[in-house]
């Protein structure tokens, strides 16, 4: 492997994906392997399947681990969920992780993941204005990325549309669930994004997610105000960014435990006094 390398982890509705990511290029170092989403997906069986991942790479234990998932996280703690089993709801999924595969890994939503991922690598690199990264699979996410620095948590695939969920209606998931054509799902995607641009005036909106292999069908249906693209890193964009994140946590670690190097000799010399003030008689 890379001499800087993280394991990235992507938990979705549908499958857990994992690989290793090199560092300096965001490419997967070997091919990513994939495992069903257990159902029901319980906090157990979820963790189960991110330990079977990380066996099947035989990861040496010094490897940065990261882990996107598909709810907010606050301080590690699962606050709320929408598209994995409810007994998630107040779990701290940093710890168990933990527990699970004797690792410390850095956890983070999955669309944020994505977002930074886009950031580090892809299209939205350098970029100086607002970027909506939204990632279409069982559900929407969407990060917001302002000048570089993300917004975390963003879980703007909720929004009301037409009186229902957004993502329940317009996600990846509802084109196969209902079995949409291209035309009549790119109708409820112009919908949505022309929401999105009501709200928050992006610059730019980049289109990820599985689906995205396939966004000659229904990107250019779409007509809206801001450039329209697709993610660059497409599927992978979750596991990359969830490996940066790790990356940065190690090395924030590492620094934090390193001690601070001296600047002055163990034993320094006494300093002369100050010179006596001048005689006010001389």
């Amino acid at each position: 492997m890379p001499a800087k390398t993280a394991f990235g982890v992507d938990v979705g509705g549908s499958g857990i994906k994992g690989a290793p990511v090199d560092l300096d290029t965001g490419e997967l170092t070997e091919e990513r392997f994939k495992i069903l989403t257990p159902q029901p997906a319980t906090p157990e069986a979820v963790v189960g399947v991110i330990a079977e991942l990380l066996d099947h790479f035989d990861l040496d234990q010094s490897v940065p681990v990261g882990v996107s998932f598909p709810a907010p996280i606050l301080s590690g703690v699962v606050p709320w969920m929408a598209n994995l089993d409810q007994s998630w709801v107040g779990v701290n999924l940093a710890e168990a992780v933990r527990r699970g595969t004797g690792r410390n890994t850095t956890v983070v939503n999955d669309a944020d993941a994505a977002g930074y991922a886009e950031v580090a690598f892809g299209v939205a690199k350098d970029h100086p204005g607002t970027v909506a990264v939204m990632t279409l699979g069982t559900g929407i996410g969407v990060a917001l990325i302002t000048a570089g620095k993300l917004w975390p948590n963003a879980e703007l695939g909720h929004l009301t549309i037409n009186g229902k969920d957004a993502e329940k209606w317009a996600a990846a998931s509802a084109k196969e669930r209902e079995s949409l054509t291209w035309a009549k799902w790119a109708r409820r995607l112009q919908r949505y994004f022309t929401e999105i641009d009501r709200l928050l005036w992006p610059d730019l909106i980049v289109v990820g997610g599985g689906i995205s292999r396939k966004h000659d069908k229904f990107l250019p249906l779409l007509h809206l105000r801001p450039k329209i693209v697709p993610a660059a890193l497409r599927n992978s964009a979750g596991i990359v960014g969830a490996a940066v994140l790790a990356w940065q946590d190690a090395a924030s670690a590492q620094a934090a435990a390193t001690p601070a190097l001296r600047t002055t000799p163990a034993t320094a010399a006494t300093p002369a006094p100050p010179a006596a003030p001048p005689s006010l008689n001389a």
